[in-house]
């Protein structure tokens, strides 16, 4: 049984478009995530699941294999649960492979430190789970929404605050790492089952790529936490 990552990458963006090949830090955004795919011992094969001709051709020059993804998974309303699904179908049918572990990756959070995939790997397998998600601890995050006209606390009590430290520990789902079995995804239709488990990350790590002034971000801290070699000069 193998153990695959899947990168969907579809050619359309609602906010910055072909963000998934747009430079960063001097390579397409989309080959950072291959590349880290490809330097982890738990995954057996990597695959690109696509609609664009160019971002297969990136996905193939960074070593990734690729599927390509029919035009009714790969719409705006199109769920990534949808891509894998196929992919997984392909990955059975054309490379003969029985996948039992998934490790869904997006290429718009490309801050994941060596052996962060390896090590969300072996969580999700030493805690038997059926799915597992990154996480980033939200400290003293206090959250407001507008509920029929009026601002209302949300994860706090605005009344009676209390100290910061003893209000209960929250956690942001960073889309970073998912794991999960084919069987998860088949069964709920989602990445999450109902045994999960997640893999903590720092707080740098919850960033990810939806603007282009997020880029600016992503880059100072691929440079700030040593992910990449900097030029001698």
């Amino acid at each position: 049984m193998n153990t695959v990552a899947i990168i969907p990458a579809r050619g359309g963006s609602k906010g910055l478009k072909q963000k998934n090949i747009y430079s960063v830090a001097g390579k397409p955004l989309l080959a950072w995530t291959i590349q880290q795919a490809l330097a982890s011992t738990s995954i057996d094969k990597v695959f690109v699941s696509t609609d664009s001709f160019i971002i297969s051709g990136i996905a193939k020059e960074y070593g990734a294999e690729v599927i390509e993804r029919p035009a009714k998974f790969s719409g705006d309303k199109a769920s990534s649960e949808s891509a894998i699904s196929h992919a997984l179908e392909v990955i059975e049918l054309e490379y003969e492979m029985a996948v039992s572990t998934v490790v869904f990756l997006q290429a718009t959070s490309p801050l994941r430190k060596p052996g962060d995939i390896d090590a969300a790997v072996e969580v999700f397998r030493r805690e038997g789970a059926d799915s597992l998600i990154s996480v980033t601890k939200a400290d003293d995050l206090t959250l407001w929404e507008s509920r029929e006209g009026k601002w209302a606390s949300v994860n706090f009590d605005y009344r009676n605050r209390g100290m910061r430290q003893d209000r209960p520990t929250q956690f942001i789902e960073n889309g970073s790492i998912y794991i999960f079995t084919p069987e998860t995804l088949a069964t709920f239709d989602n990445r999450i089952g109902e045994k999960l488990s997640v893999y903590e990350m720092e707080f740098w790590q919850t960033w990810e790529i939806d603007t282009l002034e997020e880029i600016d971000l992503i880059e100072y801290y691929l440079f700030k936490k040593n992910l990449i070699e900097q030029d001698e000069d």
